[in-house]
Formats: C-alpha cells, structure tokens, sequence
C-alpha cells in the first residue's frame, strides 16, 4: 500500500475541479439552492477519484520500458537514442516520459508528452549532442500516466541505468570514409587535385587502351611486341602521416560547444582513417609542458581502433606547451621523413616567434604544416558596420587580430613551412584538401 502511496499523484485538473466544488459550495451560503448542487457535485468528484485510482492502479506492473542506446556516443555529433514502451492498460492514457538523461547535458526539463493506446508498443526517439568526450551516467526511466479521467497521475519507474562512453567523431570519420572509397570526396568541398608529373610509383606494363595518357608510353615494349604498350603507375604508398596535438591552454578555446582540442582531436581520427584508406602509414603524438604520448605509424585498418583509443583519453592541462618535448619526441619516434600535421593554436606573431626554432628545425627533417585556428568571432566583428565610436574602435582591435594571423602564415610560409589557417568547422575538409595536394605533389 505504501509503494502506490509513494506512486500517486494529483493532476492539476484534479484541482481544477477542486476548486470549482469550493467556489460552489461559497456560493451556496447565499444561495441555497446551489448548496444541494455542490455536493452532488462534491460526491460525483470524489467517487470520479476514485475510479480513476483504481483504473490506474490496479495493475501491478502497468509498463514496460527499455532505453536503447549505442554502445559508444561520437563527440560533437547528433546520437539517436530509442525508448521502446508498452503499456498493459486496457484503455488509451496519457503519459509523460521523463528519460533521466546524463549530467554533461545540463537537460533538467527534458519530457516526453505521448498518448498510449489500450496495450499499445511505440518507439521514441530522440537524440543528444555530447560536446566532451569521456563516460556518460544514464539513469532511471519514469512515466507518469493519466487515464481518460485525469485525475490521477500514476509515476511508475523502471531500473535503466547503463554507462556509456563517448569517443572521438567516429561518425564524421565513417562520413568521410563513405565519401572516400566512394570517390566522391568533392561532394563535401575536398577539391579534385591535378597531379604534376608522375608522383608515383610504377606498377606494370599493359597493352594501351584509349583513354591512356600517351605520354605514359614505353616505346621499348611497344618496339618488342609490335603493339602500343604503356607503363602503368599506381600511388606511391607507405608513406608516413603524423598527426601532432598540441594539448595546452591555447587548445582551450571554444567554438560551438566543442573546444579546439576536440576538433584537432576529430580530425586527426578522419585523417587517420583517409591515411589507411590510401594505404600509408597513420601515426599519432600528442605533447605538452610534461609528457608526451606516441603510437607509431602503421597501415593496418585495425590500427585506426589503437589511435581512436588514445584520442579517447586526451585531455588539456591548461599550461603551456613545451614544443622542444615534440622535436625531442619526433627524433627518437619518427625515424623516416613523414608528414607532420601540428595542430595548435597562435593568437598573435610573437608567440608563434617563440616556437619558430623548433619549428623550423622540425621542417628540416619533416615536411611540416602547422594548423591553427580562425577567431570566427572576429570575422564577424569585421562584417559589422559600426554605427558608434565605440563599435569602430572594436572593429578596428578585431581587424588588427585578423591581420595577425595573416602574418603568422605568412611568416611560416617564408621558412618553408606549410600552414592551414582555418575555422573549427572547416578543419576536417582543409586538412584533407592539404594532405591530398602535397601527395598528390609528390612532397612527402
């Protein structure tokens, strides 16, 4: 009896009503009449409650529930999440669904508001966005049902709870992939790059079909054979990609929910896995002020899973990054000439000038791009026609911080190091874009 008690509840037409027999029964002290009306009215509202009590609570078990959920959530992207729920009345009731979803999410209202057949089975499907990564509490379902009467709520709760972690975009990484071994990478802005020259590796020779490139043609075998024959080329292969994050303060920064480090951090797993695709090798290291972290390049598919794991992990520790730790750990961990992507972040020219020696002595043994970030709150400053001093003064700080930027690539660019300056949301295509054009180059 203490567990129904502890289920029931008073709906807000219960009140309604309620208050409309009082006001009634008011009325009847200067109007008798009404009197005999207020409490005819009275006994049909309380054997009404009582009906509606027992319609509801007369089943022991009036629902079944169960959240469906990935086994992992991808970080910064829309993941479905399924209730499937049945209901055992013998009548249509009204229910509102409180699924308790994790804490990150800060979602204290999130309901449910649904009409339930007589033993009807729906799914419900919603979805979140988690902005970090790490493991996530769901907790309890909870349902409160009204019947046709609506005077009672019955709150049934049922035992949900489950952990689950969120990883690294693997769905923006499987979106790429579709798009990659489909050849059709152009559809999502990565461009078509034109190879100069034969940037690759040879494979055979084969008899010439139209549609070959004639210069392609190997006149010694056209001269043994007596038939046009033409030298076949393939990419070249087993090349080295080294996604390098830098894990201090300056990866702090937030952009739509998500902070820099999680953009670096979902674009090195897309590159990795376009890297496995075209069959080089993918490779990772991370620094900061203290500790570094490296797993070594390799072109197994299943090595895709070992970097998304480390990804996983990755955390800032808001100090700044000791970049003589990342030439240290390139040396002794990176032994043939690759393809350094360094995502990092410099917001004015002389703190990129503090890291340019290590910079510059990386690029001597590695072809080198550096990767940092466009303040997209600036661009808009800069948009803006100022209608005040004060706004003309603002936009004129924010124009000077753009023109900062600009000297940065352009600094790097004189020492010969590679540079993507890009907005958060852009990063997975212009890095994609770079790393197909300086292969196609023939560069690494």
């Amino acid at each position: 009896m203490l567990r129904f008690i502890q289920q029931l509840y008073l709906s807000k037409r219960f009140f309604q009503v309620l208050a409309g027999i009082a006001f009634t029964f008011l009325l009847g002290y200067f109007y008798p009449a009404l009197g005999g009306l207020a409490e005819i009215l009275f006994m049909v509202f309380v054997i009404l409650a009582v009906v509606d009590y027992a319609l509801l609570f007369r089943i022991k078990t009036p629902f079944t529930a169960v959240r469906k959920v990935p086994r992992r959530l991808s970080n910064g992207d829309e993941n479905p999440i399924q209730l499937k729920v049945s209901s055992r009345y013998q009548f249509g009731v009204d229910v509102e669904i409180i699924d308790e979803i994790p804490y990150q999410f800060q979602m204290r209202d999130f309901k449910l508001h649904e009409h339930l057949d007589s033993r009807q089975h729906r799914v419900f499907t919603y979805s979140i966005r988690p902005t970090q990564r790490g493991e996530y509490d769901f907790g309890n379902i909870h349902l409160f049902a009204t019947s046709p009467i609506g005077f009672v709520l019955r709150k049934y709760s049922i035992q949900a709870g489950c952990k689950v972690p969120v990883y690294p975009s693997f769905i923006q990484m499987r979106k790429f992939e579709m798009y990659a071994i489909s050849n059709r990478l152009s559809d999502i802005g990565v461009k078509r790059i034109r190879r100069v020259g034969h940037t690759m590796e040879f494979d055979q020779i084969k008899e010439y079909v139209r549609g070959d490139d004639v210069r392609s043609i190997n006149w010694k075998a056209t001269a043994r054979t007596n038939e046009l024959m033409v030298n076949q080329y393939q990419d070249e292969r087993s090349q080295q990609v080294i996604n390098a994050i830098d894990l201090g303060r300056v990866m702090k920064m937030p952009f739509n929910g998500l902070h820099l480090l999680d953009y670096a951090i979902n674009t090195s797993l897309v590159i990795s896995n376009i890297t496995l695709i075209k069959e080089d090798k993918a490779g990772l290291l991370t620094f900061s002020n203290d500790e570094s972290t490296v797993v070594k390049p390799a072109k197994k598919r299943t090595h895709i899973q070992r970097i998304q794991e480390a990804l996983y992990k990755l955390e800032t520790n808001f100090l700044e990054s000791d970049y003589e730790r990342l030439l240290i750990a390139l040396r002794k961990q990176i032994k043939q000439r690759s393809l350094v992507l360094l995502y990092t972040n410099f917001e004015n020219i002389s703190a990129m000038e503090r890291q340019l020696p290590y910079l510059k002595r990386i690029a001597r043994d590695h072809l080198l791009v550096t990767i940092f970030f466009e303040n997209t709150e600036l661009t808009k400053l800069i948009n803006e026609n100022p209608s005040n001093i004060q706004q003309i003064y603002t936009k004129t700080i924010a124009e000077k911080f753009s023109f900062e930027k600009k000297q940065i690539v352009k600094a790097l660019n004189q020492q010969g190091i590679q540079t993507i300056l890009t907005p958060p949301k852009d990063l997975s295509v212009n890095a994609i874009n770079k790393y197909l054009e300086l292969k196609a180059r023939g560069l690494i």
